[in-house]
């Protein structure tokens, strides 16, 4: 019998399948660049206006803020258990709907406790809405031409920055925090309700036969050496990536250069994510899950490495940037085919929460750790290369996830 663990198996393609839901894959990308776009995105614009008005000190908004992407991290895994047994259409409805009412909860708010309670609410948003659900969705209902229509989604998630952090500037330009927050609720529920809800409808397709889950079932494939490595080498990764995404500026800024400057590479950064996504799937062409995986986070911890110690010249430095969002891009895409790669679609949904609620978690503590041990550490320059050692060091666990062929029966 033929191992999942091949290089074709992540990014095999086949011919159309006529019973896949065709308006499943645009309705999924609009909906994931609205919903990133209004519920995640909206908030770093509008945090400085909220301080201003309210009074509330900055570091509670933001944990409120941060609290919302835990929240997503642990309701992930019941949200994952959910699409493998009902498919995406309620769960990610339901969660539009959820996130519709987080929203309000946030722009009524007369103190910070309410508006915690808004962003917990949107937490549970988050994990039903973002793109864990959408990948499960499309992975069952297009594996194994699923690494075409996963680039896609990302593809169109990334523009959710560009397309709302402009949006939600004019419009709190024109009108107080709370009115664009409640504006913007409208614009998610006029959207991402009915385009779940309709497109989304399609029948579940039974989940595929899985070798690799038969050669763990004694103890589960979650439970497997496998796959804790892999969790591993996927939060240690997470966490260095958004650490250096986040103090990229200040890196930029203690060696002199302008926010301008700075702001641009970051800028271009995010355009290298969208460059590095279109490469993915030749690259899963080529190689195996367990070589690609260790192959791109020591790329990303090369990255880092060069921006610790590169001081310039700008131009340089720009390159080291886009270098570094390409490997970012990929590195999205390679967490999305992860578990597809070594046990298969048949349980993707739960295997892949139960992966991303600790990378997740990772992610949203890793902007405030990074800016914590920047001082102790002596600087930005020293802080990056310990995130270097980091990516090094998940690296080297990935070289152990690699799943066994299933016996032949």
């Amino acid at each position: 019998m033929t191992s999942l663990n091949t290089p074709a198996s992540g990014a095999a393609t086949g011919s159309v399948d006529r019973s896949r839901p065709r308006a499943a894959l645009p309705a999924l990308c609009v909906t994931q660049i609205t919903s990133w776009g209004i519920v995640y995105y909206a908030f770093p614009v509008l945090n400085p206006q909220i301080t201003a008005d309210t009074g509330w000190p900055t570091g509670a908004t933001t944990a409120a803020f941060s609290t919302a992407l835990l929240v997503s991290a642990l309701a992930g895994i019941r949200v994952g258990r959910m699409l493998d047994q009902r498919g995406p259409r309620t769960v990610m409805t339901t969660g539009s709907a959820v996130g519709v009412l987080s929203l309000l909860t946030v722009a009524a708010a007369p103190n910070t406790a309410v508006f915690t309670l808004g962003w917990l609410l949107a937490g549970l948003a988050m994990a039903s809405t973002f793109y864990q659900p959408a990948f499960a969705a499309l992975t069952r209902w297009w594996a194994p031409d699923h690494v075409r229509v996963l680039t896609v989604v990302t593809l169109a998630g990334g523009l959710a920055s560009t397309v709302f952090a402009p949006v939600t500037a004019t419009l709190a330009a024109h009108m107080s925090w709370r009115t664009t927050y409640g504006v913007l609720a409208a614009v998610l529920a006029v959207i991402t309700i009915p385009a779940h809800a309709l497109a989304l409808k399609a029948p579940w397709p039974q989940a595929p036969h899985s070798p690799a889950l038969e050669e763990h079932s004694a103890a589960g494939a979650e439970r497997s050496r496998p796959f804790w490595l892999l969790a591993a080498t996927l939060t240690l990764s997470a966490f260095a990536m958004y650490a250096v995404v986040v103090a990229l500026v200040p890196l930029l800024l203690a060696r002199g250069y302008s926010t301008t400057q700075a702001a641009w590479a970051l800028g271009l950064g995010g355009a290298g994510q969208t460059l590095g996504r279109t490469l993915y799937a030749a690259i899963a062409r080529h190689t195996g899950p367990t070589a690609r995986t260790s192959a791109l986070i020591a790329l990303g911890g090369a990255t880092t490495a060069a921006l610790a110690l590169v001081p310039g010249p700008y131009p340089l430095l720009l390159g080291l940037s886009i270098a570094a969002g390409m490997v970012r891009g990929n590195l999205t895409l390679l967490q999305a085919t992860a578990v597809t790669d070594r046990w298969g679609p048949a349980r993707y949904g739960r295997l892949s929460g139960l992966l991303a609620a600790p990378a997740t978690t990772a992610s949203a503590l890793a902007p405030l750790a990074g800016a914590a041990l920047a001082v102790p550490m002596g600087g930005y320059p020293q802080m990056f290369g310990t995130l270097a050692s980091l990516s090094l060091l998940a690296s080297v666990i990935a070289l152990g996830t690699s799943v066994r062929p299933a016996r032949d029966s």
